[in-house]
């Protein structure tokens, strides 16, 4: 990239200069905070049916296996989305972007809510990828355009904090709506607190006009830095490791240590409640020693999917181990998107768009290779084949090019 001359007034994604330093001035906290709560939006909206597939099923004449396509197609619409987002918007604003996109969502769970047919549920839940993908990609990487360089670790964190809330709340929320009043409820409360989050993120956000113009190819010639390469690869093996597991949980659990239905979702909530801790700690660490952080949440998701097994039988073990888990992938999000932004500080939206398409994708890679294993070879080996994954990651997280030396350059710079 060419330098500026002196007459050439600084790009928006310069963040030292005049008008990154407005921008931030007029967004700060309550901005972050806005998009935080579109994450959990997005989350939650991403996973409301995985407590609603039965009364879904039972409504539009379709098995449960059928209803979960409803998942399945979301998840692999963002991963194809999220990586030409920013190509596709352009010139946009972000901030008319990502209330646009919000809203989007915000239609699509109406119309959820209303599908007559599981073909509309299916479009919906379609449009819903295609929202979420856009959000992400624009969304994640936004901490150093509305908070002054030392508050982004924070920043970043409280962001990301929204997927580990919606494990929390938003989903148990949802499904106990589902129960009480419905289904189509449940998605209509959702798709009117999208409109909500869309009203705030207008009100709240600070003019975000784009960055250079963003090509396709962009992302492709960032992939193949072998610092992104290297926290890609990492996600990639953290995220299918985790799902490859974590989808099989429960019957791992009920199988070795005859956990009941009851104590399982408490063990659930715990694991849920680590997670958000987890993840404030692991933005706060990043953004002092990504690799280090990385690494110490590579090796600990690893030891605590590769004793459930084992040191799993008990309720006392099952729960110390959910702790450990909880804090280990709760922290992954946001502890990968700090090694982007660290990896290409100068294009932190194609970067961000990069990541969250792969980290979608390995969501869905993840759970079919555990329903791989688990048909194959019975419950215990998800364990195993998630413990190994998350040991590979560790590898390449020690092994591979650290992002810190690029992003002290940069700021230099």
């Amino acid at each position: 990239m060419s330098t500026s001359t002196p007459q050439t007034p600084p790009p928006a994604s310069d963040t030292t200069g005049a008008a990154a330093v407005a921008a931030r001035r007029r967004g700060g906290w309550p901005a972050v905070a806005a998009v935080a709560t579109g994450t959990f939006t997005v989350v939650t909206s991403e996973m409301l049916p995985v407590g609603l597939l039965t009364p879904i099923g039972g409504s539009l004449a379709v098995s449960e296996g059928t209803a979960g396509l409803t998942l399945t197609v979301t998840g692999l619409v963002a991963a194809a989305t999220a990586p030409l987002a920013p190509a596709l918007i352009g010139r946009t604003d972000r901030r008319t972007a990502l209330v646009l996109l919000t809203a989007l969502l915000a239609g699509a769970n109406l119309l959820s809510a209303w599908a007559p047919t599981f073909a509309v549920l299916v479009a919906a839940r379609v449009l819903v990828g295609i929202g979420m993908g856009g959000v992400w990609a624009l969304a994640a990487g936004l901490a150093p355009r509305l908070v002054p360089a030392r508050s982004v670790g924070a920043a970043t964190s409280l962001i990301f904090s929204g997927i580990a809330v919606a494990s929390v709340l938003g989903v148990p929320l949802g499904t106990y709506t589902g129960a009480l009043a419905g289904w189509r409820e449940a998605f209509a409360v959702l798709g009117l607190l999208a409109l909500l989050v869309a009203v705030a993120l207008a009100l709240l956000l600070p003019p975000l006009p784009a960055d250079a113009p963003v090509r396709a190819r962009g992302a492709l010639r960032l992939a193949a830095d072998p610092r992104v390469a290297t926290g890609l690869a990492a996600a990639v093996l953290l995220v299918s490791g985790h799902f490859a597991a974590y989808t099989y949980v429960r019957p791992v659990l009920e199988g070795s240590a005859g956990i009941g239905a009851a104590m399982i979702g408490t063990l659930l909530l715990v694991y849920g409640i680590a997670g958000v801790v987890g993840n404030f700690l692991a933005g706060l660490g990043a953004a002092r020693s990504v690799r280090a952080v990385l690494a110490v949440l590579a090796l600990g998701l690893a030891a605590a999917v590769l004793l459930v097994p084992w040191a799993g039988v008990t309720v006392l073990g099952a729960g110390a181990l959910m702790i450990l888990w909880g804090l280990a992938y709760g922290g992954v999000s946001v502890a990968s998107q700090t090694w982007m932004m660290k990896a290409a500080p100068k294009d932190t939206e194609t970067v961000t768009a990069l990541f969250v398409g792969v980290f979608n994708a390995s969501i869905a890679l993840g759970a079919l290779a555990g329903g791989w294993a688990v048909d194959g070879f019975g419950g215990t080996s998800t364990m195993v084949l998630g413990g190994v994954l998350a040991l590979g990651a560790l590898g390449v997280a020690l092994v591979g090019r650290s992002p810190e030396r690029k992003a002290a350059a940069a700021q230099k710079g």
